[in-house]
């Protein structure tokens, strides 16, 4: 596939493009070891799931798809993983591993079938947004604590961390230039902050030591996924709102730059690819792979095919010789993009028709139960819930769509035999 339509296409550009596209992205490797040590991962074993699944992801696409999308661990997806299916539930880390395959299996049905465009003119438009917002909201309070501006207060559940602490001022000084940095459209902006806020952190003397090199031997590449909770009604319950972020996410995501690139003709195999490549995140032990919202500057700097997408990953594999350098990043030069890229998925609620009750209601409990209860599933659950009880109490009953039904009461018997203990 990579060479059919690549005939008139510049190398050049084509390379370029991918320097670009690696250069916006690379950031991840640093903010999702992060993540997923919070799920129990070593920072630097993190690290090595993160480079391999984007490298993955990546020659995928190219070789799959000829798209010039990069594949790398969605933000917010991660933290679906890390807080809500493995902290949330009590999962170990190979459980949850468990989960993300089983998700993408069911990724990987909607992108071969019809099921996804079935599903995706069945679920309300005012709850996918609701679901991004909440995210949104969610990793910005990750954020703050990573960075120490929000600890939890001794008459509140937070409150302000300590102004004069060397881990607040950092923070801080990160922030803002990340924001600057952002704001003013600076190529590779969230690697620049990352590399800023690592200089201040040396200077207020909170950096990290360098970390070991990974010798080959020493490093399990391929992670044995546990599936020993598959029978249990909760290991489902897990699976279930992953693989909805994952369709309705990468739905969006991969429409949106294929019209940007004005070839809408690559969708089906760029949304398979994207699918495929989320099934290897699991085994190499790490969130799934989304396609990523920077895809947009690869395809904005002149990438057309595949060969932007190969050259990614071809990057990405060179940077398993960083890891020393990157283990050395402090979560206050990681906290300002956990931030600002929450306040990009907050947009979305400008999406919601926050007029109409019957809708906005339900989007409301999503976006505020996601950062409240710390649980996506959680959150998700109660929009979906609200969705059908409002339209029934307003005489809307023919808005509802079986499939919005028949998951609100899957969610709604997930709560009771909570309650009951089960």
């Amino acid at each position: 596939m990579l060479n059919k339509h690549t005939k008139q296409v510049s190398w050049k550009k084509e390379f370029t493009a991918g320097l670009i596209g690696y250069f916006t992205t690379v950031y991840i490797v640093a903010v999702n070891s992060q993540i997923l040590q919070s799920a129990g991962l070593p920072l630097e074993s993190g690290m090595v799931a993160t480079i391999l699944a984007s490298a993955i992801g990546c020659l995928i696409m190219a070789i799959y798809a000829n798209a010039p999308m990069v594949l790398i661990p969605g933000m917010g997806v991660n933290a679906l993983f890390a807080y809500s299916i493995v902290e949330g539930t009590g999962l170990s880390f190979q459980e949850g591993l468990a989960v993300v395959l089983m998700a993408s299996l069911l990724f990987l049905v909607t992108a071969f079938t019809r099921l996804g465009d079935w599903l995706k003119h069945a679920i309300p438009e005012s709850l996918k947004n609701a679901i991004t917002v909440g995210l949104g909201l969610f990793l910005t309070l990750i954020g703050l604590e990573k960075g120490g501006l929000v600890v939890k207060g001794e008459h509140s559940l937070i409150t302000l961390g300590n102004p004069s602490s060397a881990v607040v001022i950092t923070s801080l000084l990160t922030l803002f230039i990340g924001i600057f940095l952002f704001t003013r459209n600076v190529p590779g902006n969230f690697l620049v902050t990352m590399v800023i806020g690592t200089i201040i952190a040396y200077f207020t003397g909170i950096l990290n030591e360098p970390g070991q090199m990974l010798a080959l031997q020493e490093q399990s590449w391929i992670f044995m996924p546990d599936f020993s909770s598959i029978g249990q009604f909760g290991f489902w319950m897990a699976v279930f709102p992953l693989a909805i972020v994952l369709i309705f996410e990468n739905m969006g995501l991969i429409h949106g730059q294929l019209n940007m690139l004005k070839q809408e003709d690559k969708f089906k195999r760029s949304y398979q690819a994207t699918a495929f490549a989320s099934l290897t995140s699991g085994l190499f032990g790490t969130s799934p792979t989304v396609s990523s919202a920077e895809s947009a500057a690869v395809i904005a700097s002149g990438g057309k095919t595949g060969r932007s997408a190969l050259t990614m990953a071809v990057l990405f594999i060179g940077t398993l010789l960083l890891i020393p350098w990157i283990s050395m990043v402090p979560s206050t030069a990681i906290s300002p993009i956990l931030i600002i890229v929450g306040a990009l998925m907050v947009q979305n609620i400008k999406e919601i028709p926050l007029d109409q009750l019957s809708e906005s209601m339900p989007a409301f409990l999503i976006i505020v139960m996601i950062p409240f209860t710390y649980s996506i599933a959680d959150g998700m659950a109660f929009g979906f819930i609200a969705y059908p009880i409002v339209k029934l109490a307003l005489g809307k009953q023919r808005e509802l769509s079986t499939p919005v039904v028949l998951i609100a009461m899957v969610f709604l018997v997930e709560f009771i035999m909570r309650t009951l203990g089960h």
